[in-house]
């Protein structure tokens, strides 16, 4: 996409932010933004779909007229059609360009305002009724198909009769015909594979309602730039995938980043515990292209009730909520995950037990990639005993990489990557990075610049040491330090400071001292002829 065209896109979901702003918290108008952009991409979509299968008959899906025999007989067949390739079906006039125009012009497609006035929805025919239909109806076409699980309840969390959006029906109306005329504007561009649009669009808005929304929105939202890093480091080596997942997967961000850095994914798998972020994922899933035959997103608490416990990954990635409670039920000493290490992790702090559940769906010859709190790397206790056991009886650490601190949002605390891999290359050492101190400072956040991204990146796969950047630990130093990870341990970022010339110092302040003596003799001469006393 071009820059011009990015700008004029961003432009639109700004001007539609901005409709909604005031109205309600950041985060809840990113939910109805984000699925009136997913009802305008799943119309967009079947109207290509259905004007490809009818372009023999020298006719577009927007001319059927549905309530003829002839009619009905070609939305039944582009209907099974649909069902079997889109996994979803909507009619014509269920379409967002329909419904937007209804919006903004009457039954005689009259503009209810003056025309330069019309697509802002200045004032709007009554469409709220039949837009909480057709969000049903799309959830309705799935019943009994292969994607009715992927469509259930996708439009949940938009509930178009909140008073939020306004006290009475025809300022919710409104409202929602200023949002779907400013999203018309909006050309996805469907036809061009090429161009992923939609996924910048959705990126965007995602980004910039993450940063708004605070520490809610960034449970699950991972900056692109840190998604790039876990991306390029598990696919190293790799130009195609069977399978990559998430266990805390949030928006699926960092699922879809992975499949930027390969040729193929064959599926896709991730896990969710908050029901509005699990319909997200499932959207951006649907947004990017992916059929919905090729992703299984479950919605339940990863570590109390696993969803694909069976299963082994390739690659596995992950941004798990830092520090998170969790039950420690010593049921689950019983667990495969968990059994073999001898310890749980402390209720109070889940990052190992992440760790450890990522590691149990580990395949053989994959490599996982997750992003933790500092404190993994060095407290006791539990973890300690967790940590040696990865190191000394498993040998499963490949790298530690440490970031800059506030590049998440919501936090401002600085944060590592651990890269795991059953089967290691150097099994005689850990990579141990430190680029705690190569970042860009843009407003009050830090970001890791595309120059950061690739000397993170240069570094593991050539697994070389650099001065004050990076050292190759051999085991045995890492048992010499107790299975102690903290970075300062093997990577001395100490710069010396110049040595000081104490005589030239000394020198100085003499010459220093003349001046003074001088200034001081000066102001006593002035003092004397006005004949005032000196101030010493």
């Amino acid at each position: 996409m071009s820059e011009n065209h990015r700008k004029q896109l961003e432009q639109q979901l700004w001007n539609i932010a901005n409709t909604l702003r005031g109205k309600m918290n950041a985060d809840e108008f990113r939910d109805y933004i984000l699925g009136f952009i997913f009802y305008k991409y799943l119309a967009e979509k079947m109207d290509l779909f259905a004007n490809n299968i009818l372009e023999p008959d020298g006719i577009k899906f927007m001319e059927i007229d549905e309530n003829t025999a002839e009619g009905k007989e070609y939305i039944e067949a582009i209907r099974e059609e649909a069902l079997e390739q889109l996994g979803y079906f909507l009619k014509p006039s269920e379409l967002f360009s329909s419904l937007a125009k209804r919006g903004n012009f009457d039954k005689e497609g009259k503009p209810l305002v003056k025309e330069e006035e019309a697509s802002y929805g200045a004032s709007s025919n009554f469409i709220l009724e039949d837009l909480q239909k057709i969000l049903n109806n799309v959830q309705n076409s799935t019943m009994g198909t292969e994607s009715e699980e992927d469509f259930d309840n996708l439009f949940e969390d938009m509930d178009l009769n909140s008073t939020k959006l306004g006290k009475t029906p025809e300022a919710r109306n409104e409202i929602i015909a200023k949002v779907l005329a400013h999203l018309d504007k909006i050309d996805f561009k469907l036809e061009q594979t090429e161009l992923d649009v939609l996924g910048d669009a959705y990126e965007y808005l995602i980004g910039q309602f993450a940063s708004g929304a605070g520490k809610k929105a960034g449970e699950f939202y991972t900056p692109q730039q840190v998604s790039t890093v876990l991306a390029k480091l598990v696919t190293t080596g790799r130009q195609k995938l069977k399978s990559v997942y998430d266990p805390t997967c949030g928006s699926g961000s960092l699922l879809l980043r992975v499949a930027k850095e390969v040729e193929e994914v064959t599926n896709f798998f991730g896990q969710e515990l908050n029901r509005t972020t699990y319909n997200l994922a499932r959207m951006n899933m649907i947004l990017h292209d992916v059929h919905y035959r090729k992703f299984d997103i479950k919605q339940e608490d990863t570590l109390e009730h696993p969803q694909h416990i069976d299963m082994r990954f390739e690659a596995i990635v992950a941004n798990p909520p830092f520090s998170a409670k969790w039950s420690a039920n010593q049921l689950f000493m019983g667990d495969d995950r968990f059994s073999q290490y001898g310890k749980l992790a402390p209720k109070s702090k889940a990052d190992f037990a992440f760790v450890q559940h990522m590691i149990h769906h580990l395949a053989e010859n994959g490599t996982m990639a997750v992003v933790l709190p500092h404190g993994v790397l060095f407290r006791g206790s539990a973890e300690l005993h967790i940590r040696k056991y990865l190191l000394e009886e498993k040998n499963y650490l490949d790298a530690v990489i440490g970031l800059p601190a506030n590049i998440f949002y919501g936090t401002s605390i600085p944060t590592s990557i651990l890269v795991f891999k059953k089967c290691r290359e150097y099994p005689d050492n850990v990579l141990f990075i430190d680029a705690s101190a190569h970042f860009e400072k843009v407003k009050t956040q830090n970001i890791l610049r595309n120059e950061d991204i690739e000397k993170i990146v240069t570094t593991y796969r050539e697994r070389k040491a650099e001065d004050k950047y990076s050292y190759v630990a051999p085991m045995s130093e890492i048992a010499e330090n107790d299975y102690n990870l903290n970075i300062p341990r093997y990577v001395d970022t100490f710069e010396e400071e110049e040595p000081i010339d104490l005589e030239a110092v000394a020198q100085e302040i003499q010459a220093l001292d003349k001046d003074l003596e001088k200034t001081d003799a000066l102001i006593a001469d002035f003092c004397q002829q006005l004949n005032i006393s000196t101030p010493f």
